[in-house]
């Protein structure tokens, strides 16, 4: 049995049984993942996939626990790599950030360069993407740290420690109708086209329940994953645009008006995600509580501790 094999029986049940996906994420040959399964189905004498010819169609019963062994191996095994280069250097290393486009320009400027000042022999590596992405980097490793929104349904294998709570903006020109409204109103905003966030942005749901809640219809002109695409396409006059307030920037921003829409939707909150049961190098704790400076590096890694030890997804209040 050897870790290679285990690390292709994991990504090919992560990529929905597609051997082909599977094999671009690690940059292999599929033929190549395709044999080691097979020969490690046959050492274990265990069928680990079910299949119909060629394809595989399912996960045997006694695949699913292997597999879910096989994960804890691999994230143990990469806590020893870990361990040992903490042990040799803590002052070189990498840390990985997987985040959205918002967070990484609006929020974590400051904190990357006081980051880079007090460590300056760690590299950054900052990876963008959509919250079931960004899921997904700190399942496989890819990430040591995510920033991104919290969602009901994030895998039970990763922990959050929330740290900030925002709230939706409406975005239009500085002539704007809306922007002569006593009051914001749904019913008003609907009247016009919206530019906002594409579905699978968490923030986006939180604007479809508020307008089916009102029993409002909408016409959506134009959907994007990013802040910055929505304000180009605002200024343009193509619609009304509504995105997270952490987004406005007051020196870029000087040809919109922001209008207040605390009101409307329902808060998100923006939180830090690490891997459950992943060694974290001390460097990380430090980045953490630069994003929460109300918590000490000790308490940051109590907490961690105490949420990696459960078996289920918990969020944790800060103070």
């Amino acid at each position: 049995m050897k870790l290679q094999q285990l690390r292709y029986i994991c990504e090919v049940a992560r990529r929905g049984l597609n051997v082909t996906t599977a094999a671009e994420r690690l940059f292999t040959a599929q033929s190549g993942i395709s044999t080691q399964i097979r020969l490690l189905e046959e050492e274990l004498d265990v069928q680990i996939f079910e299949r119909h010819g060629k394809r595989l169609t399912g996960v045997t019963p006694t695949g699913k626990g292997i597999i879910e062994m096989a994960e804890r191996i691999l994230t143990e095994s990469d806590n020893i790599r870990q361990l040992a280069q903490q042990a040799n250097d803590d002052s070189r290393g990498t840390l990985s950030i997987a985040t959205t486009h918002t967070q990484a320009y609006h929020v974590l400027p400051p904190v990357i360069a006081r980051f880079s000042r007090e460590y300056p022999g760690i590299t950054l590596r900052i990876h963008q993407g959509d919250v079931a992405q960004i899921h997904e980097m700190l399942l496989s490793r890819t990430a040591d740290v995510a920033i991104t929104t919290a969602t009901k349904n994030m895998p039970n294998e990763l922990v959050m420690l929330p740290f900030r709570d925002w709230n939706m903006a409406v975005i239009t020109p500085l002539d704007h109708p809306l922007t002569r409204e006593p009051e914001l109103t749904l019913e008003a905003l609907a009247q016009h086209p919206l530019i906002t966030y594409d579905h699978s942005v968490s923030g986006r749901s939180a604007i479809n329940q508020a307008f089916t809640d009102a029993g409002l219809l909408t016409t959506i002109a134009l959907t994007a994953l990013d802040a910055d695409i929505i304000k180009k396409y605002v200024k343009l006059g193509l619609g009304v645009g509504l995105i997270a307030e952490t987004a406005l920037d007051e020196t870029e921003d000087g040809e919109l008006a922001v209008l207040e829409a605390g009101h409307l939707f329902k808060p998100s909150t923006s939180c830090i995600c690490v891997h459950r049961g992943r060694h974290l190098r001390s460097y990380v704790y430090s980045f953490i509580t630069y994003i929460t400076p109300q918590l000490t590096e000790d308490a940051v890694e109590g907490i961690l501790r105490w949420e990696s030890s459960k078996g289920e997804n918990r969020a944790v209040e800060t103070p």
